[in-house]
């Protein structure tokens, strides 16, 4: 059976937020789109909500608006919300234990920061046995820089996804993964 998996969809990432990420908005109308359809067919959506506990943390303070978990996809009753501390959604979460127990064998994932958590959990899953999708207009990343070098946030993006498509993910838009559900 398959989940839909949203990752770290909270405020900070929006406009106005501790660490903005280009695309906001468009993450959160994509997975929004995605998390009706799961609701509709009755199918699990899990919320990954990061909570910093990293020492001089500035964003995704606990206890404060820019953790909280998106409007746009805000949990229903009844759906799991796991809160993380690292960028894997599965260390030192119960998450795993959660999916074996629900026997869930398939993921659809979608969220922020690509070059992160999405990037660490979508690994952390293959190499946990899930067969995994990922939704690419259903998660940012942020520009970044190194040795001199600024890359966009778009090459940081296609760069990214163009390494986890094949053997770690089937990396689609949303709607290609969602009608193939």
């Amino acid at each position: 059976m398959v989940a839909l998996l949203l990752i770290d969809i909270q405020n900070d990432y929006f406009p106005g937020g501790a660490m903005e990420v280009p695309d906001a908005e468009t993450v959160a109308e994509k997975a929004s789109g995605m998390v009706a359809t799961f609701r509709e067919k009755s199918l699990p959506v899990i919320h990954i909500q990061h909570i910093a506990a990293r020492r001089g943390a500035r964003f995704l303070l606990p206890g404060t608006h820019g953790a909280e978990i998106h409007v746009s996809v805000a949990p229903a009753p009844g759906e799991p919300v796991f809160q993380k501390h690292f960028p894997s959604a599965f260390h030192q979460t119960p998450l795993l234990d959660h999916l074996r127990g629900s026997g869930l064998s398939r993921l659809v994932i979608a969220g922020m920061m690509t070059q992160m958590c999405i990037d660490s959990t979508v690994r952390a899953a293959q190499d946990l046995g899930f067969r995994s999708s990922l939704a690419s207009d259903a998660c940012a990343a942020r520009p970044m820089s190194f040795g001199g070098v600024t890359v966009s946030a778009d090459s940081v993006q296609a760069a990214f996804l163009s390494a986890l498509d094949g053997l770690f993910a089937k990396v689609a838009p949303a709607g290609e993964l969602i009608a193939g559900l």
